[in-house]
């Protein structure tokens, strides 16, 4: 039975749409919140949410659509008018100042006096107050940063919290809290939602999107799949839902996967971990093979390729590469060792925006030759040119910005400077995000053309199909954690959605 069906909306979002250049992040998206409810927010890197709650709060403007709170339509020019209507968020980041007291951090809100001085026996009262409404009682003189991550995180919804406020957007509260910290949070927000406060929940836990939410809405690639009744819909249809199906013609373009079985040894990874980051793992990679990640947004594939690349530290276990000791080893000795690794975020980790084509596919090449054995300018353009011919890069020459490129030709530009470097191994954190259905073809077939040259390749991605279309073998992550690997015939959808949902059948 729907417990909402005879409440009135809190806020009402009908048909919002955004777009960026070369990107609509929204498509006529429906979102509707009511009194007393914790509403889950789910999706993959990309899909949605981060500007769907940008919008509602006043840190973006929509493009188009409407915006009710209490049935009277609403439009928010900053973060300060939606709070002045009763809408604060509290973001993974606690955003607090550890230095000064928590009655200076609450004081930062508003409860300055005459003149904008602030009064600070009012402060302290008002502060034991909004903490008092939370069941949390501790020195309000104290710096924040002297409290755990649980506190910090509760003196932030202290923060959020006026009398005033009716909604609450908590964004990824628990990702550094542990079991007993999260139960905690989840007192506190059951209390608020009885008190009849409505509660945006967004996390990549689907554990605690059950114990804590009563209706889920799944977005994904900026378009709204589905609103539930959290106990109406299960773990693996949940997860068919947030992981979709969009690659279906990406399969017509592979002749096949290799028939051959893998080669050598390429690199082992024995019990590689990092405590809070991704519980240790074995994992091999052979020469001819495409190892592909999955799991969902959260599960440790990021993670996972930077701790082998050595962009994250590991803290146990060893790596070898052929049969080299590497353990703890660096980007650049990983580099020299014939590892290439092209990262989640191209523009922010893979790519200089206002360097060239032929400066960016450079890049990794000379880090492995050295800053002091520079490559000549005709080398260089030669190499450009024979990467942007093979990848089928669009653009008129190798000096074009690489920032003026669409984002498949910006992505291809990472993978061409990976391939530069000429290495046995390549690491692909997400390849395909935020290309279009053409250009997802053309670089799953280039994964597969590399594994059939020989090359080692790990492949990160949240897309399913693209997992299934390029993988010969599939490890299989949930909750930071390596939970299994699927090989051959056994790799489809159905059976690595079961894995990540807990339910694996047995296979290891």
């Amino acid at each position: 039975m729907n417990a909402t069906a005879n409440l009135k909306p809190r806020v009402e979002m009908r048909s919002i749409g955004k777009s960026f250049p070369g990107v609509r992040a929204l498509s006529s998206v429906d979102f509707t919140l009511y009194p007393g409810e914790v509403h889950a927010l789910l999706g993959e890197n990309g899909a949605g949410k981060s500007t769907l709650i940008k919008i509602l709060t006043g840190a973006l403007s929509r493009d188009a659509g409407e915006i009710r709170l209490d049935g009277k339509p609403v439009s928010f020019n900053s973060t300060g008018e939606a709070q002045a209507h009763g809408i604060s968020t509290v973001y993974q980041e606690v955003n607090l100042i550890p230095a000064m007291s928590v009655t200076k951090n609450l004081a930062l809100g508003p409860s300055r006096g005459a003149l904008g001085v602030i009064s600070w026996g009012k402060a302290r009262k008002r502060a034991r107050g909004k903490l008092s409404r939370l069941k949390l009682n501790i020195d309000t003189e104290q710096p924040v940063g002297s409290f755990s991550v649980a506190v910090q995180q509760l003196v932030a919804i202290a923060h959020a919290l006026d009398d005033d406020t009716s909604v609450l957007v908590l964004d990824e509260p628990t990702a550094s809290l542990d079991a007993q910290e999260t139960a905690t949070l989840f007192g506190i927000v059951s209390d608020l939602k009885a008190r009849g406060m409505a509660i945006v929940f967004i996390t990549h836990f689907l554990d605690q999107v059950y114990e804590i939410s009563d209706r889920i809405s799944v977005l994904r690639n900026g378009n709204l799949v589905a609103t539930h009744m959290a106990s109406e819909i299960s773990r693996q249809d949940l997860i068919s839902e947030m992981i979709g199906r969009e690659l279906g013609e990406v399969e017509a373009t592979l002749a096949h996967k290799a028939e051959t079985g893998p080669g050598k040894q390429k690199l082992v990874a024995r019990d590689l971990g990092r405590k809070r980051t991704l519980k240790p793992f074995d994992l091999t990679l052979h020469a001819g093979e495409v190892v592909g990640l999955a799991g969902l947004l959260g599960s440790g594939r990021t993670e996972m390729t930077k701790l082998i690349f050595g962009a994250i530290r590991s803290d146990s276990g060893e790596i070898r590469v052929d049969g080299q000791d590497m353990s703890g080893a660096t980007p650049r000795r990983s580099l020299a060792s014939g590892i290439a690794f092209c990262p989640e975020d191209r523009k922010a980790e893979g790519l200089v925006g206002d360097l060239s084509i032929r400066e960016n596919i450079m890049l990794s090449m000379q880090a492995k030759r050295g800053w002091l054995r520079q490559l000549p300018r005709r080398d260089q353009e030669k190499i450009a040119a024979e990467m942007i011919r093979a990848l089928g890069i669009a653009t008129p020459d190798a000096e074009k910005p690489v920032r003026q490129l669409s984002g498949g030709n910006q992505q291809k530009v990472v993978l061409a400077r990976a391939l530069a470097s000429n290495p046995g191994i390549l690491l692909l954190d997400e390849p395909t995000r935020g290309i279009d259905v053409g250009a997802h073809a053309e670089i799953i077939t280039l994964i597969r053309k590399l594994c059939n040259d020989g090359m080692a390749l790990l492949v990160a991605s949240s897309e399913l199909d693209e997992i299934v279309a390029a993988s010969d073998r599939v490890a299989v992550l949930r909750d930071r954690e390596k939970v299994g690997e699927i090989d051959g015939a056994d790799i489809n959808r159905d059976n690595i959605i079961r894995m990540i949902a807990g339910d694996d059948g047995g296979q290891h």
